[in-house]
């Protein structure tokens, strides 16, 4: 495990640890000192640093590598930052000191996960999900997955934490619309965002792919259904594979959103909803806990929802209450 992680480094601490190395780029002071300007990072967030006077070492250590950093934690018109004394690439690394981890226990995720996917009694439907996820190579990389770059289950095992979430709550409100396939909508939503598997990689830090870009995770996700389908020569009605893609296709819900299809169906409309309900939420939860490690009551507005938003965990958890209002929810009956 390193040592040095982001969030501990305070101002006169000695650095020597390793990080991922975001950004590089070469500067000139005033007076035309050339300067290495770099953003460093690892689980725990990322911060800048300065290396004056590089070496050709230094120099030539790519974007995206894992870089061994020694320096001194400094401070220059109130940013901290590290200004690096050494700098050069470091070739063995533990994925999990550089990418954050979720606070559940993997195990515990997958298990649910499977207990959802269990539940699901149409036949059709059970074949296809036994041919994506009886691929135990694939199950591994979905369910170390991060859910997405940032903003929300931005961590290993994210992908797999942010699928139950969303399969859990439309096993939930199935019962409440009549006409919903429930099988249908608890598929399409363990199925939903597989393509992520194929639209990240997150050996270092969490990027996407080339094919991510291009095509993106909801095609991606499609094509691999298809994929599996085909590899283990199982025969699926048509009718229900198609209401299954095109819950697939159309989560996102709007073509502006990077949905193909809007949904069509209730069930990909529930599912869009249920999808965006927890993103959203997560991505607010987070920036919440965030503003409260630094005891702040409002986050700033370079957020996801693109204003401030309030996070009164801290304030609440410090609240003194007068001993009358305690007692009167402390009363015994008799």
């Amino acid at each position: 495990m390193k040592q040095n992680y982001v969030s501990e480094l305070a101002e006169g601490t000695r650095v020597d640890a390793a990080f991922a190395l975001r950004s590089k780029e070469m500067r000139a002071t005033r007076a035309g000192e050339a300067f290495l300007w770099l953003e460093l990072a690892d689980r725990t967030g990322h911060v800048p640093a300065v290396y004056f006077r590089p070496g050709a070492e230094a120099c030539a250590a790519p974007v995206g590598s894992i870089v061994r950093v020694r320096g001194r934690v400094t401070s220059y018109k109130g940013v901290r930052r590290v200004s690096v004394d050494f700098l050069r690439a470091e070739p063995a690394v533990d994925a999990s000191d550089f990418i954050a981890t979720g606070a559940r226990q993997p195990e515990e995720v997958l298990a649910e996960f499977k207990s959802i996917a269990a539940s699901v009694r149409d036949p059709q439907l059970r074949k296809v999900l036994r041919a994506v996820f009886g691929d135990e190579d694939f199950l591994r990389r979905f369910a170390e997955c991060p859910g997405a770059q940032s903003h929300h289950h931005a961590h290993l095992g994210g992908l797999i934490e942010h699928t139950v979430a969303v399969a859990s709550m439309c096993q939930a409100i199935a019962p409440s619309y009549p006409q919903v396939d429930a099988d249908v909508l608890v598929c399409a939503a363990l199925l939903h965002d597989i393509g992520k598997c194929d639209e990240l990689r997150y050996d270092t830090q969490i990027e996407y792919t080339d094919a991510g870009r291009l095509i993106g995770h909801v095609v991606l996700g499609v094509q691999r259904v298809h994929a599996s389908i085909a590899r283990t020569r199982v025969k699926v009605d048509t009718g229900v594979l198609t209401r299954l893609e095109h819950a697939i296709l159309s989560h996102h819900g709007e073509l502006e959103w990077g949905s193909p299809k809007r949904p069509s169906t209730f069930e990909a409309l529930l599912l869009h909803h249920v999808d965006n309900l927890d993103a959203k939420a997560s991505g607010f939860s987070e920036l919440m806990g965030r503003a409260a490690r630094v005891e702040e009551l409002w986050t700033d507005s370079g957020n996801l929802f693109r204003r401030p938003l309030y996070a009164p965990a801290a304030a609440e958890a410090d609240r003194s209450y007068p001993v009358e209002e305690d007692d009167q929810y402390d009363r015994r009956s008799a």
